[in-house]
């Protein structure tokens, strides 16, 4: 509430609020009919339904006009005491972030006891015990299946984590480093170098690489602009490079779709996928729970006892 762009918007937020307050105030003041102890009923204004329910225009009751000045008085007090006027933080400095961040501390404080016993432990160690894989599956849940899904199988534009292909690697070391830091891959887009016809030329050449039919006239000129513009990152061979999240172009395997269209959309206007970082949400023994579950999907039968 108190971060602002520039000093302008904390004014007029400042403003705003002491300036409702005010008005409030002198409207209950203005009508000063209520400040008398005896207030004579004023005379009908002429409005009348079902032939005797008369409309009157009394006063506003003395205790509802009290009530609502205490209420102003209370907004004062809350704003000198919370964040509200602007950048001021208030006489108590509340942080709604700093409350979560006490949170976060005090149940990383309460489940402390939970990790302690894996703290000596690999990932492909953790990855065999069954108490351990019941902990990360629900952490997945809460945390990874919103994007990859239930079955950690992902969808369209959302890796499968099932399938042991991976765009930065599958090892626990790189598992745990995609969790913690996030990832941001970047496929830039050619439109303005590569011409649609020529991007459908390449997309000929890729499709063949993972077996897929393929006009076989316009492979040719497919590789060509392939060596020519893509073989920077996803390798002479097209196997991908996990050091840049370049996929494997070989094994049939696609993100966004493996149709000539889809492929040549893909070439023209690039695509840009992130993996948010969880080191802020997760604590680092959460993190490697995690980490031991997703590769326990893939690596089964190397799961150490």
């Amino acid at each position: 509430m108190s971060d602002f762009f520039n000093s302008g918007w904390s004014y007029y937020i400042a403003a705003i609020a002491l300036g409702g307050i005010v008005f409030c105030v002198w409207l209950l003041f203005s009508q000063r009919a209520w400040l008398k102890k005896e207030v004579k009923q004023v005379e009908e204004t002429g409005h009348v339904w079902d032939g005797d329910l008369s409309e009157l225009n009394n006063p506003v009751p003395r205790w509802w006009t009290v009530f609502y000045l205490g209420l102003c008085v209370f907004a004062l007090g809350y704003l000198v005491l919370y964040p509200g006027l602007g950048s001021f933080q208030g006489v108590l400095n509340y942080s709604s972030a700093e409350s979560v961040r006490q949170a976060q501390r005090a149940q990383a404080e309460q489940i402390a006891p939970v990790y302690a016993r894996y703290e000596s432990m690999s990932i492909p160690q953790i990855a065999g015990d069954l108490e351990a894989q019941q902990i990360g599956q629900r952490l997945f849940l809460n945390n990874c299946a919103q994007c990859h899904g239930s079955d950690a199988r992902g969808g369209p534009s959302f890796p499968n984590l099932a399938d042991r292909d991976w765009l930065y690697g599958g090892t626990p070391e790189q598992i745990e480093q995609s969790i913690t830091k996030g990832r941001h891959g970047v496929m830039p887009p050619w439109r303005g170098t590569i011409s649609p016809a020529e991007a459908s030329d390449i997309a000929q050449y890729v499709r063949s690489l993972s077996g897929l039919a393929a006009d076989s006239l316009r492979v040719v000129p497919g590789k060509r602009g392939y060596d020519t513009y893509c073989v920077a990152c996803h390798g002479a061979e097209g196997k991908g490079n996990t050091a840049l999240g370049a996929p494997n172009l070989t094994d049939n395997i696609w993100l966004h779709g493996s149709s000539e269209a889809s492929i040549v959309d893909i070439i023209l206007n690039g695509r840009e996928n992130q993996m948010p970082a969880q080191e802020r949400i997760l604590t680092t023994q959460q993190i490697r729970m995690l980490t031991a579950w997703v590769w326990g999907l893939t690596n089964e039968g190397e799961q150490a006892d």
